[in-house]
């Protein structure tokens, strides 16, 4: 548990010199979600039948945004290498260094994700679910992003890579997460759609970092 401390300590005061990288994913995701009440007009019907979906969409693309970062610029210093022969566990450095990235591009999106949410027009109660879906639902895009960043590590045109390998394992969270929101604003209740994100946060705990160091132990060889 020190070694992954230190790793997400190490990684969440990088980040802190470099606020550009953290700001450029909150405001693609502001910009994104405040562009379609412009576009589309005022009417609040169509606002709010549209609103999860653009909420998830941005949010997917906006976790995107800096997958290729995840590894990279340990790959290119060598720190990486110095910690796949390191004692500790490569699953759980690489646990740490999720979480690390969750906490600079997920949480941003779900404290901003209430005030955003009042452009749509949404309840009280569809807010609060959408942010409980976002808040189980962003770990999940970290975990499984991070599989494909370890994958297309190295590789030329990587960043279109990781893309075309993540996109199809979002989908699911893509779905449950604005289908909760739908079943609250419907009067369904959202507990089926959230247990069934949080049960895709527990697998994503589990099995993700371990499968992300097997594929970073692939590139290197």
């Amino acid at each position: 548990m020190g070694a992954l401390r230190s790793i997400l300590v190490r990684d969440l005061t990088i980040a802190m010199r470099r606020k550009a990288d953290v700001l450029t994913v909150l405001f693609f995701f502001i910009i994104v979600v405040s562009l379609f009440p412009l576009g589309i007009g005022p009417e609040a019907d169509t606002l709010r039948t549209i609103a999860p979906g653009v909420m998830w969409v941005a949010a997917l693309l906006a976790s995107m945004l800096s997958l290729g970062r995840l590894f990279y610029n340990d790959y290119m210093d060598g720190t990486l290498e110095q910690m796949l022969i390191a004692p500790q566990p490569l699953g759980l450095l690489v646990m740490g260094k999720i979480i690390a990235h969750w906490l600079l591009s997920g949480v941003p999106l779900v404290l901003i994700t209430p005030l955003l949410g009042l452009q749509y027009d949404l309840s009280a109660d569809a807010l609060l679910v959408l942010v409980a879906a976002l808040l189980l639902g962003t770990p999940i895009l970290s975990f499984l992003g991070a599989i494909g960043a370890a994958l297309t590590l190295g590789l030329r045109g990587g960043g279109a890579l990781v893309s075309l390998l993540v996109l199809p394992l979002y989908i699911p969270v893509l779905v449950f997460g604005a289908g909760a929101v739908d079943a609250t604003v419907s009067g369904l209740g959202a507990e089926a759609h959230l247990a069934l994100l949080g049960a895709g946060l527990l697998l994503s705990l589990v099995l993700a970092p371990w499968a992300t160091a097997a594929a970073l132990r692939i590139a290197f060889e």
